[in-house]
């Protein structure tokens, strides 16, 4: 073999073996390379990214409702905590997250999600062994609501719902108009643990509250409710140039 061709040899057995090396210069790593977000699966990243600005890391700790309480898990089903997820709570803070509603995540994402909420912070016991109410609302008499309130709620709440010494006022307008009334009955069976607030059985000790009761003080809630939330003075002249 003359001198020319060993040299050839030479160099392509070189170039050969470069192109399977990872460290080229120039060559992006496996680690920087783009991951399309369709494909994420981690449930760490995909909840930490979407759900714990409102409801906290590990499901605690949030402004918004605890999703890592066993207590709420016990109460709500799959197929209703996965469509919350996907279509998210039309009028509320909480948007959609499938990208079937104007989301960002895929159907196999939502479920991940919803799995690994109901795999990580449920737990079978959370109830005692007692029945719960039922999750969905149920039509309710504001006026037999009214002395729901006062006997389960005033205590904390205050006599007319406005502040006690124990918690903050509950007919706020601002806090009524971002709340459904499903999402109100599913707070008075939860509670806000995090925030001292009691579950449905444990506002008064030994005398958890029925279904019925749930439902009347909801429509006591919703009857407080404003029509023009965050305007307190619905009814005052409007300001020139004020759009209507």
């Amino acid at each position: 073999m003359s001198h020319r061709r060993q040299l050839l040899a030479v160099f392509a057995t070189a170039l050969f073996a470069c192109a399977g090396c990872s460290n080229l210069p120039g060559r992006p790593s496996e680690s920087s390379v783009p991951i399309n977000p369709d494909d994420v699966t981690d449930f760490a990243l995909l909840y930490g990214r979407n759900c714990s600005g409102c409801h906290g890391s590990e499901g605690k700790g949030g402004a918004a409702l605890s999703l890592g309480d066993p207590v709420y898990l016990a109460i709500i089903d799959d197929a209703t905590l996965r469509k919350i997820v996907t279509n998210g709570i039309g009028s509320t803070s909480m948007p959609a997250f499938a990208k079937s509603a104007g989301g960002m995540l895929t159907d196999n994402q939502v479920d991940v999600i919803v799995h690994g909420i109901r795999e990580r912070y449920s737990n079978p016991d959370a109830l005692a062994g007692i029945a719960p109410p039922p999750y969905t609302a149920e039509p309710g008499d504001a006026a037999r609501g009214a002395a729901v309130y006062a006997t389960f709620c005033s205590s904390c709440h205050g006599p007319a719902g406005k502040g006690g010494p124990k918690a903050s006022s509950i007919v706020d307008g601002t806090f009524l108009a971002l709340l459904t009334d499903q999402e109100l009955r599913t707070l008075v069976m939860v509670g806000r643990p995090g925030l001292g607030a009691p579950d449905w059985r444990n506002n008064v000790p030994g005398k958890p509250m029925s279904s019925q009761e749930i439902s009347d003080v909801v429509a006591w809630l919703s009857a407080q409710r404003p029509q023009f939330a965050g305007r307190p003075y619905p009814h005052a002249p409007q300001p020139a140039g004020e759009l209507p």
